[in-house]
C-alpha cells in the first residue's frame, strides 16, 4: 500500500545510527507532506507542526526486522497522517488519561523547545519531568496548550502520570548484582522508554531499600537506563559513576551523569546548583 503522499521509501537504505535514521524519516515526511513543518530536535525526536514525536518505537521495530524496514516506516507515516491530520492532536482527557506517562529529561531540552510550550515540572539535578501520551506506535509530548484544553493544571497532569507509572511497580523485574568489594546494584531494564522514569514511582523506596540496605543512589545517564546502588563502599560507587559518565556521553536521550539520592522522604539531587543553572 502506498502512503497517503504517494511516495514509497522502498529501495532506501535506512541508516542504523539513531540520528541518521531520524534524519532519513524526517526527510521522507517532508517529501510526502511538504505543507507540514518538520524539525529535528534529538537523535530520535522530531517536531511536526510544533508537536514533538518520539521515533524510538519506530527505530526499534525497524531494528528488529530490518528486511521490512521500508514497509514499517511507510506504514508508520501513513498512520501518523491518516486523514491528513495528526489524529492524536485532539484526544479528550478521558481517552488520553490511561496513556499519560512521565519522563525525566535534562533541562537542556529547552535549548530546542520553548519552555512555556512544554508541560513540565522542575526536578532535581538540573532535570525536569515532562509528560507524553503513549500511543501504540509512538509517544507524543503533551503541551501546555493541551493541558489547558483539558481543563486541568500541570500538578493534576503529574498526579495522573505518576499513578499510571505506579501500575508498573508490582510487575517490575529488578536484577540485583553484588560486587566483590561489597557494593550492590539493582538494575531495571524493561526497555519500554520509561526505565529512567521509574525513579518517580511511589513504591520505589520500599521495593529497593531492603535489598540495598536503606537509602540508596540512582543513576539515570539516559532514558533507557536505571541503576540503583548502595552509597558505599566508595570505590564501588566511583567505579559505577565513571561508567555512568561514559554512558551519559554515548547513549541517546542523555539525562544526567549525576546521581540521585533516594530516601524514605523522597528523591534528592547530588548536583550542586551553579549560576548557569539559574539561567534555565
Amino acid at each position: 500500500m502506498l502512503p497517503s503522499g504517494g511516495v514509497r521509501s522502498m529501495d532506501r537504505n535506512l541508516p542504523k545510527e539513531p540520528e541518521a535514521f531520524t534524519e532519513a524519516v524526517a526527510k521522507l515526511i517532508r517529501t510526502q507532506h511538504p505543507h507540514y513543518s518538520i524539525e529535528l530536535v534529538g537523535p530520535r525526536e522530531v517536531l511536526v507542526n510544533g508537536r514533538r514525536l518520539d521515533l524510538d518505537n519506530l527505530f526499534r521495530m525497524v531494528e528488529q526486522d530490518p528486511a521490512r524496514g521500508d514497509e514499517i516506516v511507510d506504514h508508520y507515516i501513513e498512520q501518523l497522517f491518516a486523514g491528513d491530520s495528526l489524529q492524536f492532536a485532539n484526544l479528550s482527557l478521558d481517552l488520553a488519561r490511561a496513556r499519560i506517562m512521565p519522563r525525566i529529561q535534562s533541562s537542556r531540552i529547552f535549548q530546542h523547545l520553548a519552555r512555556e510550550h512544554v508541560a513540565h515540572v522542575p526536578f532535581v539535578n538540573d532535570t525536569v519531568v515532562v509528560f507524553v501520551t503513549d500511543l501504540p506506535n509512538m509517544t507524543v509530548s503533551i503541551t501546555t496548550e493541551q493541558v489547558l484544553r483539558w481543563g486541568i493544571d500541570v500538578a493534576e497532569l503529574e498526579r495522573i502520570a505518576r499513578a499510571n507509572l505506579d501500575q508498573y511497580t508490582e510487575s517490575l523485574e529488578v536484577q540485583i548484582v553484588e560486587s566483590r568489594d561489597g557494593g550492590r546494584a539493582a538494575i531495571v531494564g524493561e526497555h519500554d522508554g520509561y526505565d529512567a522514569a521509574r525513579l518517580l514511582m511511589s513504591g520505589l523506596y520500599p521495593r529497593l531499600a531492603p535489598q540495598l540496605g536503606g537509602d540508596f543512589l540512582v543513576a539515570l545517564p539516559a532514558r533507557d537506563m536505571f541503576v540503583a546502588l548502595t552509597p558505599d563502599p566508595q570505590p564501588f560507587v566511583k567505579r559505577l559513576h565513571d561508567r555512568v559518565e561514559e554512558d551519559y556521553r554515548r547513549l541517546p536521550y542523555p539525562i544526567t551523569s549525576e546521581l540521585f539520592l533516594v530516601t524514605r522522604d523522597g528523591v534528592a539531587g547530588t548536583r550542586a546548583v551553579t549560576d548557569e543553572d539559574d539561567r534555565w
